[in-house]
């Protein structure tokens, strides 16, 4: 399927979920939501109301969901075809939501744009059962037929039969602590094409820089920017999505970062886009390294941001 076939069909309007005036929505209601949406999905989400309202929070909160999903929509579209396992037709889209929790994002996603074509899967993984059991009965709810909910570890994700070997696009939504690295390394896995993460909550580096507060402080006066608790849960969140870029680089993504406005709920707002190029940039690997060394966070090396021997021989960017 063709690049511009795959925009018309996402922007298309199933007559099933259009809004009518049966349906007793409000105008302000009607005027919110994209042609297409599903008002139960909407309901399901909290962010309709169950009479088909929407409170000051809920239209905020509407409005940022779609602000996501232009940049994830963006990003999609931009996928050139790859060739399936025959090599003569088009493989399908597919889409990992990892750490999916109630599938939030991933719903969105089938709703505005897997719906309305013909093709395209979306797995939600999440390791507690309950959520994967809510989240199978309400696709069949919705006859949401190309969503699959796997109840599934990291490791179980990486190698399981239940997954393609290679997935277009890896997501993660307010992906707590280590959640988006597991996230990035199944990717890497699964040879994704490209990646939309909301990072959240990260502690893991902050624990490190902790642990080393004393020696650093005599080392060097940068320590001074997290010799106080605060300070260094501010300092490590920082300082983890910036390892997770050029961790990313260094493995042949183009990356961008942005701001997702206003989620009222979390003041985690940053989102990190990532689109493979196949350019493996030995000097972002270069600064990757000199920052651990930097921050006294050598140990992350063997286990968070493991390199390749040996980047691409022809790469000597800087």
């Amino acid at each position: 399927m063709s690049k511009e076939h795959r925009r018309k069909a996402a922007s298309q309007e199933p007559k099933r979920e259009l809004p009518k005036a049966s349906d007793a929505l409000r105008e302000d209601v009607r005027d919110a939501i994209r042609p297409g949406q599903s008002v139960e999905l909407l309901k399901e989400l909290h962010i309709l109301t169950h009479d088909g309202r929407l409170n000051q929070d809920s239209r905020r909160k509407l409005k940022q969901v779609l602000h996501l999903y232009q940049f994830i929509e963006k990003l999609l579209l931009e996928l050139p075809e790859r060739a399936g396992t025959n090599g003569a037709v088009p493989s399908e889209l597919t889409v990992a939501d990892h750490g999916a929790g109630k599938s939030y994002l991933g719903f969105i996603l089938y709703d505005l744009f897997f719906k309305g074509l013909d093709q395209g899967r979306i797995f939600g993984i999440e390791t507690r059962a309950e959520l994967v059991e809510k989240s199978q009965q309400l696709a069949r709810r919705l006859g949401f037929a190309r969503m699959e909910f796997l109840n599934l570890s990291v490791a179980e994700s990486t190698t399981s039969a239940l997954l393609p070997p290679q997935i277009d696009l890896v997501t993660a939504l307010h992906a707590c602590d280590t959640a988006t690295d597991d996230a990035i390394a199944f990717g890497l896995a699964k040879r994704a094409r490209a990646f939309a993460l909301v990072p959240c909550c990260q502690a893991e580096v902050a624990r490190h820089l902790g642990g080393s507060r004393a020696l650093m402080l005599a080392r060097t006066p940068l320590a001074e920017l997290w010799r106080h608790p605060l300070h260094a849960r501010e300092v490590g969140s920082q300082l983890t999505n910036v390892l997770r870029c050029l961790y990313l680089e260094a493995m042949g993504y183009q990356v961008t970062v942005t701001e997702l406005v206003g989620w009222e709920h979390s003041m985690k707002n940053e989102l990190i886009l990532a689109r493979y190029t196949g350019h493996k940039k030995r000097a972002a690997a270069q600064r990757l390294k000199a920052l651990l060394l930097e921050f006294g966070l050598e140990a992350l090396l063997d286990n968070r941001f493991t390199l390749p021997a040996d980047n691409s021989p022809d790469n000597h960017s800087a």
